[in-house]
């Protein structure tokens, strides 16, 4: 029986290699868990342009939203057609495992990282005419001496923009009251009424008003300076150290698809993100292209799980 079932393998064994060798073999769907018009969807579309000639089949973009992606990614997790692909952020990667109780997939069982594909900073603003910190450091010190503490916004309960206030606010043990929204559009208007104090939010919404001085940046999250806002620092430059918290993102596929085909389209991607025009074409979001491997791409999921689910946990934070 074993020889007969090595037989069997050796027979159709380059069938397979073939069939990985010719892959794609129709057009592969690129499925994005969160609706057309928004950061995601719009460089998942970059990428999607990028890779389509160079595979020589198109790359058809299938928005699927609902609960924080867990709808869209589950929907790439049981797909067994091997030609359809995943854009993940990091709540999809290392966040929504913790924050869901029940989470339709297993994303280190049931998908594979195929690359990472961008990745851009939140940034810590305050509103002028309310908050008087033209600093940080002043911030924290005003924050510690307000009665009943601080109130800050975000854009819903889980995300990296409640997420990293959390962080921040536990770690210097001030109070502080979450207040969610359902955008910066609204967080805006709420941080220059005063109904709330702070907000860490993405760059790009917040860059206009900082210009036009409606709001005061205090730090931005990455390791190093944005080029958007060069004259805003980083944390650590601010002092508050060891907090780098991005918001990045990439591709998955199920883990039923062949290693031919991942290595493949992941150097696609690779090459769009070091194109000529990547700086240029992912700037329109507020983000910055990257690129890592397969391997090195499901290790940074793995590197961030623990601190995304102690701060979940110490929030109390739950979706469902």
């Amino acid at each position: 029986m074993l020889r007969r079932h090595l037989l069997g393998a050796t027979l159709f064994a380059p069938a397979i290699a073939s069939a990985q060798g010719n892959w794609p073999s129709r057009p592969v769907k690129l499925i994005v868990p969160y609706p057309p018009g928004g950061a995601t969807d719009i460089i998942a579309r970059i990428y999607a342009d990028g890779i389509g000639n160079a595979l020589g089949q198109p790359v058809v973009i299938d928005n699927r939203p609902g609960a924080s992606g867990n709808i869209g990614i589950d929907a790439v997790a049981k797909s067994n057609d091997g030609h359809t692909l995943g854009a993940a952020t990091v709540s999809n990667f290392s966040i929504n495992q913790f924050l869901y109780r029940s989470v339709p997939y297993d994303i280190e069982r049931d998908l594979q990282a195929v690359a990472l594909g961008w990745e851009f900073p939140n940034i810590a603003v305050v509103a002028p005419t309310k908050v008087q910190a033209r600093t940080l450091r002043e911030f924290i010190d005003w924050a510690r001496a307000k009665p009943g503490g601080v109130t800050y916004g975000s854009t819903g309960v889980g995300t990296t923009t409640h997420l990293s206030s959390a962080m921040l606010f536990s770690r210097l043990n001030i109070e502080a009251v979450h207040v969610p929204f359902r955008g910066a559009s609204q967080i805006q208007p709420a941080l220059m009424s005063g109904d709330i104090d702070f907000a860490i939010d993405g760059v790009a919404s917040y860059q206009a008003l900082i210009e036009g001085g409606q709001m005061r940046a205090l730090a931005v999250t990455s390791a190093e300076r944005w080029p958007t806002v060069p004259q805003v620092p980083t944390m650590a430059e601010a002092g508050m150290d060891n907090f780098v918290v991005t918001v990045w993102g990439g591709f998955v596929a199920p883990a039923s698809m062949p290693a031919a085909a991942v290595e493949r389209v992941s150097q696609e991607f690779r090459k769009v993100a070091e194109s000529a025009n990547a700086t240029q074409l992912f700037g329109r979001v507020g983000a910055k292209a990257i690129w890592a491997s397969p391997a090195d791409s499901a290790a940074r999921a793995a590197r961030e799980r623990p601190m995304w689910r102690e701060t979940i946990e110490k929030s109390g934070a739950r979706a469902d």
